[in-house]
């Protein structure tokens, strides 16, 4: 896999997320040295080649006004686990489910969803509506609100670029 000078400086240039700008596409060009047009092909060809493997946003939740932000864990049967967390993602209001690793004896816990929300009461409607459409009601569970948030950011991008071929020379 050929990664060029060019496609290094645009990577670069993402390291911090999208800018938000109007056009944020040109902005990144601004920043590595190429139109937006250009900035949008090389982006594109990096995900067809597999040098960039995910392109997503990261949506600052807090400043959106979201500030009852819970973790629900709950303790599924592990053969009903795969089923309930479909379930669960289909829910509008659940922004993230994933599975997880019991600890026992002191965490049970092997399914996590997370609800953000303005308000506390309505987040804990949600959970219940959760755990009705799941068949939950009675499924141990804990409702984790967030206190404080300490960092929230994007991927970092690897710069020592130690399993890419880099093609040589400033062009290209």
């Amino acid at each position: 896999m050929v990664v060029t000078w060019r496609d290094r400086r645009l990577i670069e240039a993402l390291a911090d997320g999208l800018p938000l700008a109007a056009r944020p596409y040109a902005e990144l060009g601004r920043m590595a040295g190429m139109d937006e047009d250009e900035v949008i092909e090389r982006i594109q060809a990096m995900i067809a080649k597999g040098i960039i493997t995910r392109f997503g946003v990261i949506v600052r939740h807090h400043e959106l006004g979201y500030r009852a932000n819970a973790m629900v864990v709950w303790d599924i049967p592990d053969d009903d686990v795969a089923r309930v967390g479909e379930a669960m993602a289909d829910f509008p209001f659940v922004t993230l489910c994933y599975r997880r690793v019991r600890r026992p004896p002191l965490w049970p816990y092997n399914l996590f969803c997370m609800i953000h929300g303005r308000e506390r009461e309505t987040v804990l409607e949600q959970v219940e509506q959760v755990a009705r459409g799941c068949g939950l009601e009675n499924a141990r569970r804990d409702i984790l609100f967030s206190l404080r948030r300490f960092k929230q950011r994007g991927a970092i991008y690897r710069r020592d670029w130690p399993a890419l071929e880099l093609a040589a020379g400033t062009g290209g």
